[in-house]
């Protein structure tokens, strides 16, 4: 079976989530975002945008979103997502990482078996501003009205949180969530 890329965004938790996956025993390898599309076409299940500093050093990631693989953001990854599909991202009010309280207004595949509200480690330097045509919000917080957007149609996921850092309560369910979502697109 094909791994599940992690695009590496030169963000500090990347190398996190590649380790959450390879001890959860789901294939994964961590690429650079300068990786051409067409190698990400062929030799992964599915796609793992990853965070990093800013938008400006996206690399190819904006390009992966259009090659039919089920794609999930995390934190700038959700902010790649919202603006290559017409979403605005703004300066958060709250600013650098620490605890947030967020609560789940739809049960997405994603976000499958969660509780109706949950404890996650996010960084609020930027946050989606509007939500993108044809996406969902999945959840908020007193601090951001758009914590995780999905377009589910096209198998696409993002969470202005962080799943791989150990302060996130259940954070690998997400990771859980993402490769079942994987292998049921690839049937």
């Amino acid at each position: 079976m094909l791994p599940i890329y992690v695009v590496n965004n030169y963000g500090q938790f990347n190398h996190l989530i590649q380790r959450m996956l390879r001890d959860m025993d789901i294939g994964v390898k961590m690429v650079p975002n300068t990786t051409p599309p067409e190698e990400i076409a062929t030799g992964c299940r599915g796609v793992i945008l990853g965070g990093g500093p800013t938008l400006d050093r996206a690399g190819n990631a904006p390009l992966y979103l259009s090659l039919g693989l089920p794609v999930l953001g995390i934190c700038l990854g959700l902010h790649i997502i919202a603006t290559t599909f017409g979403g605005t991202v703004r300066p958060g009010r709250s600013g650098g990482y620490g605890p947030i309280d967020v609560e789940i207004t739809e049960h997405d595949d994603i976000l499958a078996g969660y509780p109706p509200t949950l404890q996650v480690w996010a960084s609020h330097a930027d946050e989606v501003e509007v939500i993108p045509d044809g996406f969902a919000r999945l959840a908020r917080s007193s601090v951001c009205n758009n914590e995780a957007i999905a377009d589910p149609g096209k198998h696409i996921y993002g969470l202005q949180w962080h799943p791989e850092v150990s302060h996130t309560v259940e954070g690998k369910r997400v990771y859980e969530n993402f490769d079942r979502i994987t292998r049921e697109h690839g049937l």
